[in-house]
C-alpha cells in the first residue's frame, strides 16, 4: 500500500470569490461564473476532445487554504455541520467540509464553453463552489445514468438549501454597483442570491442584527442584517 502519493495540478480555477465566506456550499446553489484553465502539458485541444458535447463535468479539487490541518497532531475524526445548526459532531467521512484528511474536494458544475485559442484551453463553466486559484487535480465527464440515483438517501442534506434572507439595497450601494459594473442587474442578483443562502455561521443564523462583508467580482459587499430573516445591502465598493 502507498504511503504517500504527489499528485500534481492538471488547471486552475478562475472564479469570482476572493475569500472563503459568502461561497455557496455546494456547487450549483448558484450559478456563479467561472473557468478552468489548464496546466501544461495538459493545455492541449487534444486534452479536451470530446468534452464539447457533455453538459457537466466533476472537478476534483484541493481545498489549499486549509493544507495547514493536516500538521494537527492528530487528524480531524469529526465536525459540526452547518445543516445540523453547528452544534452536533459527525464523521468527517459522513460530511462534505472543507477539513478533509488530504484536503481534496470534488463539485459538479455546468460546462457552458470549451475554448482553445492562442495556446491556452479554457473551460467556462458555472455553478462554482470554489475560491480564485483553487488547483484542480482531474477533470471527469458527468455521467448521468450512473452519477444520478434517483432513490439515493442523506437524511442530512436530503433537499438542497432555500433562499433564506430577503435582500433589499440602499440607493446609495445600488447605484455605486451600476457605476462599477455594466452588467449590474446580473452582478445585482448573484449577490442577492450569495446573501439570500445566509452565509453567516449555523450558530448566528437567530441573530437579528448583525453586519457582514464578502469579496466578489472584485467588490467588497457589506450588508446589515435587519432581521433573522431579512437583510440590506448598505456598501459595496471596488477592491484594491
Amino acid at each position: 500500500m502507498l504511503e504517500s502519493l504527489t499528485i500534481r495540478p492538471v488547471a486552475v480555477a478562475h472564479t469570482p470569490f476572493n475569500e472563503k465566506f459568502a461561497i455557496p456550499r455546494q456547487a450549483n446553489l448558484v450559478e456563479i461564473p467561472a473557468s478552468i484553465e489548464l496546466l501544461k502539458p495538459f493545455n492541449k485541444p487534444e486534452a479536451v476532445a470530446g468534452l464539447e458535447g457533455i453538459s457537466h463535468i466533476w472537478l476534483t479539487f484541493v481545498f489549499d487554504r486549509h493544507l495547514h490541518d493536516q500538521n494537527r497532531p492528530s487528524p480531524r475524526l469529526s465536525i459540526r455541520p452547518p445543516r445540523l445548526g453547528g452544534n452536533k459532531k459527525i464523521g468527517v467521512f459522513a460530511s462534505r467540509s472543507s477539513f478533509r484528511p488530504n484536503a481534496l474536494g470534488q463539485s459538479v458544475v455546468r460546462l457552458d464553453k470549451v475554448i482553445c485559442e492562442h495556446g491556452r484551453v479554457i473551460l467556462h463553466v458555472s455553478g462554482i463552489d470554489l475560491l480564485d486559484q483553487t488547483a484542480i487535480i482531474d477533470i471527469k465527464p458527468y455521467v448521468p445514468y450512473a452519477d444520478a440515483i434517483d432513490h439515493a438517501i442523506n437524511p442530512i442534506a436530503d433537499a438542497a438549501p432555500v433562499q433564506r434572507i430577503a435582500v433589499q439595497w440602499q440607493d446609495d450601494a445600488l447605484q455605486v454597483l451600476q457605476g462599477l459594473k455594466a452588467d449590474w442587474q446580473q452582478h445585482k442578483t448573484y449577490i442577492e442570491q450569495l446573501v439570500g443562502l445566509d452565509p453567516r455561521p449555523a450558530y448566528k443564523r437567530k441573530q437579528a442584527d448583525g453586519c457582514y462583508a464578502m469579496a466578489v467580482f472584485n467588490l467588497d459587499v457589506h450588508w446589515q442584517m435587519n432581521s433573522p430573516e431579512s437583510a440590506g445591502i448598505i456598501a459595496v465598493n471596488a477592491l484594491s
